[in-house]
């Protein structure tokens, strides 16, 4: 039964077993979070925390329609992630669209320019959100969150979505009502796992790519100014992986820092990402950066990277050999947030 659901007849046991974790993580870390003294609510914090990273990386999956058979599946199942890590306030297929379009366009495909609106706020605004950004609390991509909640209320063309994100809205906030109500050091607990997703989110986000980025609402073009094929595409992907040596740990981010194979196959399945990568790409190749060599960058370029024009410089300093020491990254490019 189970062979007829799956795309892949080799996927069954590893999208079980994985999404079991998934579902099993968070349900018993809220558990944790709700009946457990201080160090089960710190353990039970860290396994929501990590079911809310996979669901935004099993979300993906579904989006590439990789695990099901059928897109209505696919998109089901979608949706159910969507509830757990809290962007189901846009629909799956808007989601979804935003996300195949940085793969067609070979483009940072934003919804909302963030820097844009930084830049025309009053200067106290700016001043908050670079603080918050220098103090590590990842205030563009709350930012990026809020808007999607907010724009069916002062956007005309999405009023038809007023009742929907409304009701949602109502869910949730009874469902953390009744948390904090039960547990308010378990809902303090959810707050810094969610904190956590949207960190591990963003630091794998950021490293992926030095592609021009363009603030498209309601189906505008990406320009036509540049040659954007698979050269540029693989010429401008990253493979930022947990690590080299241990390629198991990338199952943390359910292998989405093989990056450079995802990319030059999109319909793959996150278990054979790490085999179709060591079949494309050489031992040492040059697109690999290990997550060790850019938490430097990160931390020194929190706040640069903010409202920089670029995502910085990734140079070859030697044939094969990049330094990733002046890569800003990207910001504000979650494919959790869309319009």
């Amino acid at each position: 039964m189970l062979n007829q659901k799956f795309r892949y007849a080799d996927g069954v046991v590893p999208n079980v077993l994985a999404l079991s974790y998934t579902l099993g993580a968070y349900v018993g870390g809220l558990l944790l979070l709700i009946l457990a003294p201080i160090w089960g609510q710190i353990i039970g914090t860290l396994l929501v925390a990590h079911a809310l990273i996979l669901s935004g990386y099993f979300f993906h999956e579904f989006a590439h329609n990789s695990i099901f058979k059928t897109a209505e599946d696919n998109a089901r199942w979608g949706t159910l992630m969507t509830w757990i890590n809290g962007s189901c306030y846009a629909t799956f297929n808007d989601l979804r669209r935003k996300h195949v379009r940085h793969h067609v366009d070979r483009a940072d495909v934003i919804t909302f320019d963030f820097k844009a609106f930084l830049l025309k706020s009053p200067a106290w605004v700016r001043r908050l959100v670079l603080m918050l950004e220098w103090a590590y609390i990842p205030a563009v991509e709350l930012i990026m969150h809020g808007y999607v909640m907010v724009l069916p209320f002062v956007a005309a063309e999405k009023k038809q979505n007023r009742a929907r994100v409304l009701t949602i809205l109502v869910v949730r906030a009874i469902a953390f009502a009744a948390l904090g109500w039960f547990s308010p050091a378990g809902l303090l607990g959810y707050a810094i796992a969610y904190l956590i997703m949207l960190h591990v989110l963003r630091f794998a986000d950021a490293y992926q790519h030095t592609y021009d980025a363009f603030a498209i609402l309601q189906g505008g073009e990406v320009p036509n100014d540049k040659i954007r094929d698979r050269t540029y595409e693989q010429r401008n992907t990253y493979s930022n992986l947990v690590s080299v040596a241990h390629p198991l740990l990338n199952l943390m981010l359910l292998n989405f820092s093989y990056h450079n194979a995802h990319h030059e196959r999109p319909i793959e399945p996150w278990y054979r990402l790490p085999a179709l990568h060591a079949k494309l790409f050489a031992a040492e190749y040059q697109q690999v950066l290990p997550m060790s060599t850019l938490l430097a960058a990160h931390h020194r370029y929190r706040v640069k990277r903010i409202l920089s024009d670029d995502y910085g410089d990734v140079p070859e300093t030697s044939p094969g050999h990049l330094d990733p020491s002046a890569f800003y990254g990207a910001v504000g490019v979650s494919f959790l947030t869309a319009v």
